[in-house]
This record gives C-alpha cells, sequence and structure tokens, in this order.
C-alpha cells in the first residue's frame, strides 16, 4: 500500500494521529454519541456517567484534532462532529469489535 500512495511511512502521520485522538474509550463514546448530533455537554455528561471536567477534558482534546466542534448559546455549549468520516470509522471499529470473533463462531453448539 505504501508504494500505491507514493509516500514513505511519514505519510500515514496524520492517520496516525487520527487514530492516537481516537485511542480513549471515552472519546470514542463522545463520537458515538454526537452521530446522533449536537450535543451539550451536561448531555455528555449524562450518557457518559463521568464527571463534566473530564467531560471537558476529552472534548478541548477532540476540537484540537478538529474532530468536533462548538458552538455558544448563550452559556451553554454544543458540541458537533466537523464531518461524518469519523463517525464511520468509530461506528465501523464499535461494530467491528462487537462481531463475534472466528475463535468464538467455531465453538458455537
Amino acid at each position: 500500500m505504501l508504494a500505491s500512495l507514493g509516500v514513505g511511512h511519514e505519510g500515514y502521520e496524520p492517520a496516525s494521529e487520527l487514530f492516537r485522538v481516537l485511542s480513549a474509550p471515552l472519546r470514542l463514546a463522545i463520537i458515538d454519541q454526537l452521530t446522533a448530533g449536537p450535543a451539550a455537554v451536561h448531555a455528555l455528561v449524562a450518557a457518559s456517567g463521568e464527571s463534566q471536567p473530564l467531560i471537558s477534558q476529552h472534548l478541548r482534546v477532540l476540537r484540537a484534532a478538529k474532530l468536533i466542534r462548538v458552538q455558544t448559546n448563550g452559556r451553554e455549549r454544543v458540541y458537533s462532529l466537523t464531518d461524518e468520516h469519523v463517525a464511520h470509522i468509530v461506528t465501523d471499529a464499535i461494530r467491528h469489535t462487537s462481531e463475534p470473533s472466528a475463535d468464538q463462531e467455531e465453538n458455537l453448539p
């Protein structure tokens, strides 16, 4: 695949950084929650069961990576995905890891 892109391994750095940002389970949960549409911080806190400071910390990382954006409505901050590409990556990863593995399928009665 490297040859088909015409680049060395350094050409994969942006994708590697994306996976690094997505490596935290709580960030995956936030992205997954935002696939349903924009959400305020309090809704993300309620959905995750985590503290508001912890959610805000992960939101900052996702914003810095330009995966989400924020809109301020008065005192409320509403977060949304910047595009659907990341939603597909996260949804596919969750679906993939939820499927029985080949080893599990062989052991079925």
